[in-house]
């Protein structure tokens, strides 16, 4: 499972990229890869103040670029891997590294191919899953489970297409976290036995949901 980050980390991981410090950086500080660090920024600082303060800042957009290059690429190599990309479009992508400027530097990528047949990359089997004794999630009045595609979460808008249109579920290991992304019509289910969604994925599965979304990980059902 990607390292997940305490409520103090979370509270310095704030304020020091407020301060302009780049995700490579904090990456190194937190001892977790960018992606966690993104995650982190954004559901913590809302989509929209996130963008605003990477506007703002001339070193975050520069950083904010070589990440989403980098996360697009490799993706790219993903679907290559798959057989969906051919050689000359991955090729044509990779051009797009081309320099900005002449102290434009691109982000090392710490990926490996493998001659096997291709693995779920972007997801950990809910069988792996480690998790907290309570976790929450929001439920409408009815108490019915809310239910979005994997797109609506702009942290895995880096997936192929065919992911970003599976049903999920969200679930939150904090009560406060949980409560800022609740409405008005709806509220916080608290799930004290966490067992109940390895007993639940069947069912779960026949409804089309086949992705849980927590903070840290992509739990495939």
């Amino acid at each position: 499972m990607a390292k997940r980050l305490t409520e103090d980390q979370k509270k310095t991981l704030i304020s020091t990229f407020k301060k302009g410090i780049k995700i490579e950086e904090l990456s190194q500080r937190f001892n977790c890869s960018k992606l966690t660090i993104v995650r982190n920024l954004k559901k913590n600082l809302g989509e929209s103040k996130y963008r605003e303060i990477i506007t703002n800042n001339k070193n975050l957009i520069t950083d904010s670029r070589k990440l989403e290059k980098s996360k697009k690429f490799k993706s790219d190599i993903d679907s290559a891997v798959a057989g969906n990309t051919s050689i000359n479009n991955l090729n044509k992508n990779a051009s797009d590294f081309a320099p900005e400027d002449s102290f434009f530097e691109i982000v090392p990528l710490d990926y490996e191919i493998e001659n096997l047949p291709r693995k779920e990359l972007s997801s950990v089997p809910i069988s792996d899953v480690d998790f907290p004794k309570v976790v929450y999630m929001i439920v409408d009045k009815k108490i019915e489970l809310e239910i979005k595609l994997l797109k609506d979460f702009p942290e895995w808008d880096f997936l192929p297409l065919n992911d970003l249109n599976r049903k999920t579920i969200e679930i939150f290991f904090d009560l406060n976290l949980a409560k800022r992304s609740c409405n008005k019509e709806q509220k916080v289910l608290k799930v004290p036995n966490t067992d109940v969604f390895r007993i639940a994925a069947p069912v779960l599965i026949e409804k089309g949901i086949s992705r849980i979304v927590c903070a840290e990980n992509l739990i495939s059902l």
